[in-house]
């Protein structure tokens, strides 16, 4: 069957298998749409030789990921990340298209296709590389941000490259090349008037959606809103992106540009984040079957009659990308882990390289035997990244000194107290202000220069220094203290820390902040008296809230509440029992047994009327 309903029903089935098998291998969902696209098409054959219909229907999802895009360009972000934006981001981008470039241009191609290759392959991957660090838990350190601000930079540069595709397509651009920008090109209801005209018209729809964007769209989607009809708003965003594509579509201009415009006049919109939780889900729909699509296109043939060539230029192009993003690592100052983390976290081809590839092709840039092989290399190198992140986390960040500031030696410790706090962030700041309220002086220490600066600024005194060092614990007077609160944002340096005071001071007591439950368990491992997570608290006080709005009376809202952080108290300390660090929580059959079992008795207990013994002293006596 070739009809459109039966290839879009094999899309979805196939993506819907694929995604989750490709998150649990730690792939990422893009490589997973890619996989299915490769599994129904050049491996099972079920859709054909030609999933075009489905892709011209498809792309649409590009154009509404560049409308969200926008829509996240708050100016308030990009001042603040402006000189890695624009620094960072802006210099890989131009240092790799000339790279790539210069290599297309050596061995024979043409001018105007070097440049339109070094653009696509300039890209990394959003989706995978922003998934895995926010996973791992990378997305706020230096190379994290790093990596964060050159990913924002590359999306941005996507419609300028867009829009320069159709003048690579002829020599010195002109109105030819102009009417290629669409897609192909054709006839638009235009082309009949004169150059000249053709311009204004053009001038008059860019300048209609700028206006439109700024001063019509707040007050209309403001009227909807006051309707309290949400698929009335979901209609009008999706009629904003589909009206402004096909404005864009009419003067020959790329749907995608006149999108990314709209999207970054709303940003600042009160209704920002009520447009992107409306369009997400289609946008990813759309997304998920374009990349399957994509996959489907592949000629993996190509792989199979040129292998050497193929990997060749795979690993050509990530060892190229490589070398230029740990020389701007230098260049800026990276130091460290950071450093390697930026390195190798950008190193692949991105989902928008195929989103360029196939403009180019369609605009006779890149004529179709490259695209092909392009597209191959884009796919490999993106299925790499995995590959490269467990080499990076594995044997590379291991073995690199996490460096101490070059710009100022750790503090000469000159007083001891019986309570050292390992942290100043938020979590320690709230520990030391109520401990000095109470008469004690703890002895602080922090590893953020900056941080510290600002803290001395309100006189508060805090010592610059690595906690895990020795030598620093003891000038603290850690041998003498009763107390050790750890307070440190890392997971890792946590447990490490907590585990070296209990080997070598086993009186001193332990308490230790914890962000999950899991590393709750860690830090009991490691020897914690005591570990508390930073958020359990106040969710519990926001929970009670919800009850008295609710209708709960205070005094039963409050009851209700420590019920539920006993009974969370007593389930911690009986899954500590069958927790096994070496064993994934989803796949340790007791644990999950015994979890099952404490939501039940959960239910039950809140399931219970409990109520203020001083109203009913009568039911208090028989319970």
């Amino acid at each position: 069957m070739d009809s459109l309903l039966f290839q879009a029903a094999i899309y979805l089935g196939a993506g819907v298998i694929a995604v989750p098998i490709a998150h649990r291998l730690g792939l990422g969902s893009v490589l997973g749409y890619l996989l299915a696209g490769v599994a129904i098409a050049p491996v099972l054959d079920l859709v054909g030789s030609d999933p075009e219909s489905v892709q011209h229907f498809a792309e649409f999802g590009v154009v509404m990921m560049l409308f969200l895009v926008g829509l996240e360009l708050q100016p308030r972000l990009l001042w603040d990340l402006r000189v890695r934006l624009f620094g960072l981001g802006g210099l890989q981008v131009a240092v790799t298209t000339a790279a790539v470039a210069g290599f297309c241009l050596a061995i024979g191609l043409d001018l105007r296709l070097s440049i339109a290759l070094g653009l696509i392959f300039a890209l990394s991957s959003t989706a995978i590389v922003l998934q895995t660090l926010g996973e791992k838990g990378w997305l706020r350190t230096q190379g994290g941000q790093s990596a964060f601000s050159v990913l924002l930079f590359q999306d941005i540069a996507v419609i300028p490259m867009l829009a320069l595709m159709p003048f690579l397509a002829l020599p010195g651009g002109g109105e030819a090349a102009a009417e290629l920008a669409a897609h192909g090109g054709g006839d638009t209801p235009f082309t009949h008037l004169p150059a000249w005209a053709q311009g204004l018209v053009t001038l008059g729809v860019v300048g209609a959606i700028v206006l439109g964007g700024r001063y019509l769209t707040r007050p209309a989607f403001r009227i909807i809103a006051r309707t309290g009809q949400h698929e009335l708003f979901l209609s009008a965003a999706l009629f904003l992106v589909i009206g402004i594509a096909v404005l864009m579509s009419m003067v020959g201009l790329s749907p995608a540009l006149g999108t990314f415009l709209a999207g970054v006049l709303l940003a600042e919109s009160e209704y920002r984040h009520e447009l992107v939780s409306d369009l997400e889900p289609f946008k990813g729909l759309l997304l998920g079957v374009f990349f399957i699509t994509v996959g489907a296109s592949m000629e993996f043939s190509l792989l199979a009659d040129h292998p050497g060539m193929i990997v060749g230029l795979t690993l050509a192009l990530i060892g190229v990308k490589g070398l230029i993003l740990l020389g701007l690592a230098f260049a800026f100052r990276m130091k460290g882990r950071a450093r390697w983390l930026f390195t190798f976290s950008l190193a692949q081809s991105g989902e928008f390289g195929f989103v360029l590839l196939a403009f180019a092709s369609g605009v006779d840039v890149v004529p179709d035997a490259v695209a092909e092989i392009a597209g191959l290399v884009v796919a490999l190198s993106m299925m790499a990244t995995p590959v490269l992140m467990i080499v990076f986390e594995r044997f590379v960040s291991p073995r690199v000194r996490r460096p101490a500031s070059p710009e100022r030696e750790e503090d000469l410790i000159e007083e001891e107290a019986p309570v050292i706090i390992a942290g100043m962030g938020r979590f320690g700041q709230i520990v030391q202000r109520l401990l000095v309220m109470d008469g004690y002086k703890p002895v602080v220490l922090d590893n953020s220069a900056e941080h510290i600066e600002g803290l001395r600024k309100f006189g508060i005194q805090v010592y610059y220094g690595n906690a895990m060092r020795p030598g620093l614990l003891e000038a603290a007077g850690i041998a003498r203290a009763r107390l050790l609160v750890v307070c440190t944002d890392s997971r890792e340096r946590a447990v490490e820390l907590v585990h070296h005071v209990k080997q070598r001071y086993p009186h001193v007591y332990v308490i230790a902040r914890a962000a999950s439950r899991e590393h709750v368990y860690q830090l009991r491992a490691a020897g914690a008296d005591l570990a508390i997570r930073e958020m359990f608290g106040s969710s519990l006080d926001a929970a009670r809230r919800s009850l008295e709005v609710l209708g709960e009376a205070p005094e039963r809202a409050r009851r209700k509440t420590e019920a539920f952080a006993r009974h969370d108290e007593e389930s911690l300390q009986q899954l500590f029992e069958v927790w096994d660090a070496d064993t994934n929580v989803y796949d340790n059959e007791a644990y999950m047994e015994k979890a099952r079992s404490r939501v039940v008795s959960l239910a039950e207990i809140m399931a219970e009327d409990i109520g203020d013994p001083d109203e009913d002293p009568a039911r208090d006596e028989t319970e």
